[in-house]
């Protein structure tokens, strides 16, 4: 059947999932475009609806089909490829990490979210502790995430809970004071603390770290992009590891 109302309820649940409080509450996300959508289908994830418009029907069996102005409506994307789908936001609990991990202290930009997201899974950080970030759920950090949020987990918590999922691992923070990181030799298990974008890393996780590295840069650049920074550290430490 063709939905052609855009205030038909499965629109309109759809709609929902651009506000946090909604893919908070229905533990959903929007997952956009051919591309992302097919590796979302490839990688295992929980797909809950795909939605297409006519010309696509053929490419996703069972998807639910509108008309293009109704696409157009839940679309978030200046120029829709007419797919997309809801996915189940999956229940990842803090626990240990079992390999080198992230962890991301009030990062608030999701492009800059995103971005650190799909250079983790790039790099081989499957685990990623999240503490005060904006939602990694976000249309613009999946979207960022180039479809790297189907491959690693998100853990996320207050600073308490996720420092506590995180005792007893060497925590190594990026500083500007740090030592420098293309010689510094990580232990085995680490996890790797990238602070906010204009603040850094909160004191009460600074206290805690083993080590602080950072980046060496000339004189005339005061300080690196977030998402560029972490991910010439997740190489530095894993090639020195």
């Amino acid at each position: 059947m063709l939905i052609t109302s855009k205030s038909n309820p499965v629109i309109k649940s759809v709609q929902s999932l651009a506000d946090k409080k909604f893919r908070k509450q229905l533990r959903q996300y929007i997952v956009e475009g051919l591309k992302p959508v097919k590796e979302c289908i490839a990688a295992g994830c929980k797909i809950e609806r795909i939605i297409c418009i006519e010309q696509l029907e053929g490419e996703f069996a069972g998807a639910t089909v509108v008309s293009e102005s109704v696409f157009k409506s839940i679309s978030l994307e200046k120029t829709p490829q007419g797919v997309l789908a809801v996915v189940a936001i999956p229940h990842n609990g803090l626990k240990p990490p079992e390999k080198p991990c992230l962890l991301l202290d009030c990062i608030q930009d999701p492009g800059n979210l995103g971005t650190i997201i799909r250079t983790a899974n790039a790099a081989g950080y499957g685990e990623i502790y999240a503490v005060n970030c904006t939602d990694p759920y976000s249309p613009k950090a999946v979207r960022a995430s180039m479809s790297g949020i189907f491959f690693v987990e998100v853990r996320q918590g207050t600073r308490a809970e996720v420092l506590a999922a995180l005792d007893g691992v060497p925590l190594i923070c990026a500083d500007m004071n740090g030592k420098n990181i293309f010689s510094f030799k990580p232990p085995e298990k680490f996890c790797l603390c990238i602070g906010n974008e204009g603040s850094g890393i909160s004191e009460d996780i600074k206290l805690l770290a083993t080590d602080k590295v950072k980046i060496p840069m000339r004189e005339t650049c005061e300080s690196l992009n977030a998402a560029v920074s972490a991910g010439i550290a997740m190489y530095a430490l894993r090639k020195n590891n």
